[in-house]
């Protein structure tokens, strides 16, 4: 028997490199799974590449636009009927330089990606399991504690998400929704090419080295390791767990 037998899961930025493997992990702890994102050709090739058509639905949309948001959770409860866990997963890097130099264009659009996108999500989230309770994970990062030179933006999003999921916490407890936060180190994926390449243009194995270099552990992390704390988080083995944040870091916090 799995941890998640029966449970019905939302996965919202499905397509990436953390809500592939959190949604695979689901699966394999007996959840169903709806798997949403912006791109509906990525989401059919994601749920295939899934297997298990049964347990596996897909839901197109904007993770910060409201409308899109509801009709996910509402897409989840006329699949499955219920909804038990929600991970707020979607979100965006943004461009790495410094906040002198940065433009408003580039930190709204972060805000956008990831605030309203975990805002939204906790809101219509939480009205779907109001009645029923249930588990929301949210996804912040070791630059929602420290600072980080180059990140601006994104880490002040990711600050402001475990003040979200805080909040969330205590006004949800009595409906018997958990609301806890995961916050991983860089993690191998596609995110974090991307903040390599920013980072040193030419030489993004320099930035690696020096990521890497910043964790006890010495590597990156990698999805899979992240998907199995939000499995944990998302199971009744932690229910008596709210407003948590659990790192995913290899020790980098621990400095």
């Amino acid at each position: 028997m799995g941890r998640l037998d029966g449970k019905i899961a939302i996965i919202t930025g499905a397509t990436g490199g953390i809500g592939s493997a959190t949604a695979r992990k689901f699966l394999g702890e007996g959840a169903s799974v709806m798997i949403a994102g912006r791109d509906a050709g990525r989401l059919a090739e994601a749920a295939a590449a899934l297997g298990e058509s049964d347990r596996v639905a897909t839901c197109a949309g904007h993770p910060a636009e409201e409308a899109d948001v509801a009709a996910l959770v509402a897409a989840t409860l006329a699949r499955f009927g219920r909804l038990d866990i929600l991970v707020a997963n979607a979100g965006s890097e943004g461009s790495v330089i410094p906040l002198v130099m940065a433009d408003v264009e580039s930190l709204d659009e972060v805000m956008r990606a990831n605030i309203r996108s975990t805002f939204l999500a906790i809101k219509h989230g939480g009205i779907a399991m109001a009645e029923t309770g249930g588990a929301i994970v949210t996804m912040s990062s070791v630059t929602g504690e420290v600072g980080v030179p180059g990140i601006g933006p994104y880490a002040a999003t990711k600050h402001a998400i475990l003040g979200l999921t805080k909040v969330a916490a205590l006004e949800l407890a009595a409906s018997n929704i958990r609301v806890n936060s995961v916050a991983p180190a860089p993690i191998d994926n596609a995110m974090m090419q991307s903040i390599e390449e920013q980072a040193a243009p030419g030489d993004p194995a320099a930035a690696r080295a020096g990521f890497s270099g910043l964790i006890a552990m010495r590597r990156y992390g990698r999805n899979e390791e992240v998907a199995n704390v939000i499995a944990f988080l998302a199971s009744d083995e932690t229910s008596y767990v709210t407003g948590a944040t659990y790192a995913v870091d290899g020790g980098f916090l621990a400095a």
